[in-house]
């Protein structure tokens, strides 16, 4: 299994809505039956107001995952800049994330970010990939499967190449019943963008119990993945 095992590994997605949650869920599976003590991490989570569950609390009843952190919390729905400005609010910088990531005690550190890998974390401009550039960590970048992926993962690549990063990608929410595009798209993504598949995740698998996606999540991630519910 070709599974990224750096101690930091940053999970970003093409956009939003694209599967980011659960795929670090399955990655924390996946990577905990290969014998690694796996902690998962939410450096900003928006959208969700307090008490209310979040990316973390997803994670936590699809993997029973217990060593979790979100780092900061803002209840509107907006990038984690555009929510800390408009309610005044603070956030941390990314050194400061930097720091109370490299602080935790575990074999690898999943990292969720918030949308996609431009999105500023903090209010002095600092990025996702700015994170992972200050972590030296391995990215897996998620995509939806459908027309119009193989660019939105080429200038994500791109990105990432100008500071001297890669990733892998994995599909979120893939279909059973692919279409032309989605079925083409699986052949073409490493051949025109560069990147390795790493995994295909299927739809609904956020809606799976516990006991069917610990059992199922592993299988998502193969050299050559297929989908599998």
């Amino acid at each position: 299994m070709n599974l990224p095992t750096s101690r930091y590994v940053v999970v970003t997605g093409t956009d939003t809505s694209v599967g980011k949650t659960i795929v670090t869920a399955a990655l924390a599976v996946a990577l905990e039956a290969e014998g690694y003590r796996v902690t998962v991490v939410k450096p900003v989570q928006t959208g969700v107001a307090p008490g209310e569950p979040g990316d973390i609390e997803a994670i936590v009843a699809l993997t029973g995952l217990t060593n979790v952190h979100e780092l900061a919390r803002l209840e509107l729905p907006l990038a984690p800049e555009a929510a800390a400005r408009a309610m005044n609010a603070p956030l941390p910088t990314i050194a400061e994330h930097v720091e109370t990531i490299q602080s935790i005690n575990t074999d690898i550190v999943l990292i969720e970010g918030a949308g996609g890998l431009l999105v500023r974390l903090d209010l002095h401009g600092g990025t996702i990939r700015d994170l992972a550039e200050q972590l030296h960590a391995e990215v897996v970048l998620v995509a939806h499967e459908g027309l119009g992926t193989l660019n939105h993962i080429s200038l994500t690549i791109s990105s990432l190449a100008h500071v001297g990063l890669s990733a892998r990608v994995v599909l979120g929410s893939c279909s059973d019943t692919p279409d032309l595009a989605a079925n083409s798209n699986r052949s073409d993504i490493p051949r025109l963008t560069g990147a390795a598949l790493l995994g295909l995740v299927p739809e609904r698998a956020g809606s799976l119990t516990a006991v069917q996606f610990r059992s199922r999540a592993a299988g998502w991630f193969t050299p050559r993945p297929k989908l599998s519910t």
